[in-house]
């Protein structure tokens, strides 16, 4: 078992790949560093394995495929995840990692939102989107991450080994966001400074197509997560068309003993079957969501008697 782990997921990172490597291991020398190498079609992985990286491949396509072969196959005590693309200093590795080995923090967020990201990425709907990102997470999980969708971050190995990964692409990070905050991990951030890629470095993420896969992977999580706020949100929802049109129609019965507009009476009260119905099943779902949270730190329990086996 590796004491820290550093995780490179690489695509076409061929221009700065090298001095990542040798950032990292002039910063943490004592680690082990794996570039994995996402089907690059420039020479990634020899420039990778030239620097001193363990150079290993994924070959379906997507940063979260990347990330679920890294997390499966490499055991250690602390992993830091970091981008090929030299937008992220390597000098608060040893700080992110101090803060998972010695004070047992699950994932140690690298803030860029609260430094210099804003005036270094060139991309204004990146900026809007980070910020609506955040936003949309800490008030619909009532938290306080800093920065959802940075790829600099350090985790335990509990984290790693009960982090069940199932986004394909660059929606990831907001998934071990949530999965953080859902668990009751311990979180910290740490404020990082941000630069923008080099010239001739060009970004995989596109603003729009991987926006609206991320704000979906928000979408689902949160139904997934919390059952009875989504479920009765919607319940709420059609609970207020079914007053606003039921009311009027009792007034006038109160007045004249009479029930005019029965096609409105009808509908009315199938929305209010459909409120009942959606109240009932947030219900249901949150009763299960906390069983699996039950069963969630038994399996936690055990991954750590594996991981103390591991250091023996």
């Amino acid at each position: 078992m590796d004491k820290i782990a550093v995780l490179i997921p690489c695509y076409n990172e061929s221009k700065t790949v090298e001095k990542v490597v040798a950032d990292w291991k002039k910063e943490l020398p004592e680690a082990a560093i794996y570039v994995y190498d996402n089907n690059s079609s420039d020479n990634t992985a020899e420039l990778a394995l030239a620097a001193g990286a363990i150079v290993r491949h994924e070959y379906q396509q997507g940063k979260g495929n990347v990330i679920r072969r890294m997390f499966r196959e490499i055991d250690a005590e602390c992993y830091i995840m970091i981008d090929g693309d030299d937008t992220y200093p390597a000098e608060y590795g040893r700080q992110m990692a101090e803060l998972v080995l010695e004070k047992r923090t699950d994932m140690v967020v690298g803030d860029r939102l609260s430094s210099t990201y804003f005036e270094e990425n060139k991309r204004p709907f990146h900026n809007l989107g980070n910020s609506v990102v955040r936003g949309s997470i800490n008030q619909l999980f009532h938290t306080n991450i800093r920065d959802i969708m940075t790829g600099y971050r350090a985790f335990s190995y509990l984290f790693v080994k009960s982090f069940p990964v199932l986004s394909k692409g660059f929606e990831i990070e907001t998934e071990m966001s949530i999965h953080a905050v859902e668990k009751n991990m311990r979180i910290e951030n740490v404020i990082i400074e941000y630069r923008d890629r080099p010239e001739g470095s060009e970004s995989k993420l596109n603003t729009y197509s991987d926006g609206i896969k991320v704000l979906r992977t928000i979408f689902r999580l949160y139904k997934n997560y919390r059952p009875m706020g989504f479920f009765g949100g919607f319940a709420a929802v059609m609970t207020f068309f079914a007053v606003v049109l039921f009311v009027p129609i009792l007034i006038k019965f109160i007045h004249t003993g009479m029930v005019p507009n029965f096609p409105t009476l009808i509908v009315a009260g199938f929305i209010e079957t459909a409120a009942i119905l959606s109240f009932f099943s947030g219900v249901i779902l949150a009763t299960m969501v906390e069983k699996d949270r039950q069963q969630y730190e038994f399996r936690l329990n055990m991954i750590e008697d594996a991981y103390k086996r591991k250091q023996i």
